[in-house]
C-alpha cells in the first residue's frame, strides 16, 4: 500500500524470511560461526537459542547455504512429533526409504536400521549428515532421548550424525534437567542470540529499505529510530512490525517523514501498549489530521478527525462577538464501521484426509477427481506429488501454485487449499468455505506442511528425485542454457552442475548443485511451463 508512495519496489518490512533482506549483525555472524564449527565436528549436538523474533531462522537459513559442500542436510521445522513420526520425517528429509509395515506402525528399530545404513553409506562417501531441528523447545522428553540415542550411531573413528537444535531460551532450561544430563554432555557448541543494539537496529532498518529500492534520505527521523529501538528492544521481528505500521501511518497522513509520534501510534496499534503522554496542544494538533478517502480500514487507527474548512462570512456580516467558550467544531467525516472479521477456520470445515485433498487440487492439473491413488495416477500423466514440512511464505509465493496446507487448529487438524496470495494475505478454501488470512493469522495455524503437484520433464518415468541424469538432465540443461542466453544466469557457469547452482543462488534456494524437485518446480515457472497458478486478486 505504501511502497510506491515512498519510492520502494517491494515491502521492506515483511515478516516472512525473504533471503533478499538477509541482515547479519555481529551477533548473528557469531551464531553462524558456531553452527559452521559444529558442522565440521565429529558428531554430537550444536545448540542455538534466542528469544522469539531475534533471527534464529535467519541464521539457520544462512547456515543451510554455507554448510560445507559435503554436508547432507535434513531440516525439521515442526518438532511436535512422536518418536516414530520424527524418524519418518528424518527419512523423508534425507531421502532414504523406510520399510512399510502392512496394517501396523513400523517399530523404532525398523526405522532406525535404515537410518544407520544411510549414515554408514554417507560416511563411506565422505559426506557429513546434519539433522537440524527448529523450534526444538517443543520436543518431548521421549523424542529428545531418541535423538541422543541416534548420536550413538558411530564407527570406530567418529560419530555419524550431527544434530543442530534451534529453539527459544526455555530449551536451555529443558536440557539442564537431570534426566537429560547425558544429552547435555554431548553438546559441542552453544550460542544464545540476543537482540540488536541501537546501532545495529539503525543499520537493520537502513539495510531493508535499501534492498526494497529506497534512495535518498531515510524516511525515519533520528529520534524516531531511537524510539523504534526502545519500543522493540532490538528484536528484528518487532522492528519489522513497527516500521511497517509506522510507514503505513505516515502514508495515511500524506507525510514522507516519520516522527516519534507516528512511531508511538504504530506501537500502540501493533503491540497494544499506550504511547507516552503528550501535551494538550500536541493532542489538539493530532486531532487535526484529515481523514483520507480510499485508505483501507487497517489505516484508520492512524487517522484522527480533520476540522471542517470554515465557510467564508459575507462581507457585510458583522464581526463575531468574542466569548469565553470556543466555537463548537464543525461536523467531521466519520469512517464507516469496519466489517466483522471473517470467522476463523474450524477443524470440522477442513478437508480431513490427505488423499481427499489431493483429489481436490488434482483436477487443476488434469488429474481425475475420482482416482483412488492420486500420486500414482499423477506419475502416469507426467506429474509428481510434492511435499515438504518446511515451506515458508516466500517459498509459497515462489512456487505460485495451488497447494494443500495442513492446518493445526485448537479443535483438530486438517487440510485447506491455497488458492491465492496477494500482498500479506492468502486465500484458503475447503469445500464451500473460504478464508482470507494475513501472515500473522496463518502463522498461528500453519507450521510449514505444504503439498502440491508439478509437471516433470518430458519422457520422465517414475518418481524423479534428482534431475541430473538421463532425459531429465538434458531437459534441465537445455532450460538453464536458455535462461543463461537471456542473461538470467551467470554466464561463467560452464556445466550443468554450475548452472544449477547459479539458478539456485538466483532464486534463494539451498545451493547444492542438485536439480531437486524444488529446483525443477521453479525452473518450470522460469521457463513458462503451463501449470496452474495462484490467484493474485483477493477482495
Amino acid at each position: 500500500m505504501y511502497t510506491a508512495f515512498f519510492g520502494l519496489q517491494r515491502d521492506p518490512f515483511t515478516i516472512s524470511p525473504d533471503p533478499r533482506f538477509l541482515f547479519l549483525s555481529e551477533r548473528h555472524r557469531e551464531a553462524l560461526a558456531h553452527l559452521l564449527y559444529g558442522a565440521q565436528g565429529a558428531g554430537g549436538f550444536v545448540l542455538l537459542t534466542g528469544d522469539v523474533g531475534t533471527g534464529k531462522t535467519t541464521v539457520c537459513r544462512r547456515f543451510l547455504d554455507e554448510a560445507p559442500s559435503r554436508s547432507r542436510l535434513a531440516y525439521i521445522f515442526n518438532p511436535r512429533l512422536s518418536v516414530t513420526e520424527l524418524l519418518h520425517s528424518v527419512a523423508d528429509e534425507f531421502g532414504y526409504a523406510v520399510p512399510s509395515a502392512e496394517g501396523r506402525e513400523p517399530t523404532v528399530k525398523e526405522l532406525v536400521d535404515p537410518l544407520n545404513r544411510f549414515l554408514l553409506d554417507a560416511h563411506a562417501s565422505r559426506h557429513n549428515p546434519i539433522l537440524i531441528i527448529d523450534e526444538a523447545q517443543n520436543l518431548s522428553p521421549d523424542v529428545l532421548e531418541q535423538l541422543r540415542l541416534l548420536t550413538n550411531l558411530e564407527t570406530n573413528e567418529r560419530k555419524l550424525l550431527q544434530i543442530v537444535l534451534i529453539g527459544q531460551p526455555e530449551l536451555r532450561e529443558i536440557l539442564a534437567r537431570p534426566g537429560l544430563e547425558q544429552l547435555a554432555q554431548r553438546i559441542v557448541a552453544r550460542f544464545h542470540l540476543g537482540p540488536l543494539d541501537p546501532a545495529d537496529t539503525n543499520r537493520y532498518i537502513r539495510h531493508r529499505l535499501k534492498v526494497a529500492g529506497h534512495q535518498g534520505p531515510l524516511p525515519f527521523e533520528a529520534r524516531a529510530l531511537r524510539r523504534i529501538h526502545q519500543r522493540t528492544a532490538g528484536v528484528p521481528r518487532r522492528i519489522n512490525l513497527l516500521c511497517g505500521r509506522a510507514m503505513l501511518g505516515a502514508y495515511a497522513q500524506g507525510r514522507r517523514t516519520i516522527d516519534t509520534a507516528t512511531v508511538d501510534r504504530a506501537a500502540a496499534e501493533v503491540f497494544g501498549d499506550s504511547p507516552p503522554a503528550v501535551s494538550r496542544s500536541r493532542t489538539a494538533a493530532l486531532l487535526g489530521l484529515g481523514v483520507l478517502a480510499g485508505v483501507a480500514i487497517s489505516v484508520a487507527a492512524f487517522l484522527a478527525l480533520r476540522p471542517a474548512t470554515p465557510v467564508a462570512a459575507a462581507a457585510a456580516a458583522p464581526a463575531p462577538v468574542a466569548t469565553s467558550l470556543p466555537a463548537p467544531p464543525a461536523p467531521a467525516l466519520t469512517p464507516p464501521p469496519p466489517s466483522p472479521p471473517p470467522a476463523p477456520p474450524r477443524a470440522t470445515d477442513l478437508i480431513a484426509k490427505e488423499d481427499a485433498g489431493w483429489r481436490t487440487i488434482g483436477p487443476r492439473w488434469g488429474l481425475p477427481a475420482d482416482t483412488a491413488q492420486p500420486c500414482a495416477t499423477a506419475l502416469e500423466l507426467g506429474l509428481q506429488c510434492y511435499r515438504t514440512s518446511r515451506m515458508t511464505w516466500h517459498g509459497m509465493r515462489q512456487m505460485d501454485r495451488p497447494a494443500l496446507l495442513r492446518l493445526q487448529l485448537p479443535d483438530g487438524n486438517g487440510y485447506a487449499v491455497l488458492e491465492g496470495m496477494s500482498g500479506d494475505r492468502v486465500r484458503l478454501a475447503a469445500g464451500e468455505h473460504r478464508w482470507d488470512l494475513d501472515t500473522g493469522a496463518l502463522a498461528k495455524v500453519w507450521r510449514g506442511d505444504y503439498l502440491s503437484l508439478w509437471r516433470t520433464p518430458p519422457g520422465q518415468r517414475g518418481i524423479l528425485s534428482d534431475g541430473m541424469r538421463g532425459s531429465a538432465a538434458r531437459w534441465t540443461d537445455n532450460r538453464l542454457l536458455a535462461l543463461q542466453q537471456r542473461g538470467a544466469l551467470d554466464a561463467d557457469a560452464d556445466s550443468l552442475a554450475k548452472r544449477v547452482e547459479a539458478f539456485q543462488r538466483a532464486n534463494g534456494l539451498d545451493v547444492d548443485g542438485r536439480a531437486s524437485p524444488t529446483t525443477l518446480i521453479l525452473l518450470n515457472r522460469a521457463s513458462g511451463i503451463d501449470e496452474p497458478r495462484l490467484s493474485t486478486v483477493l477482495p
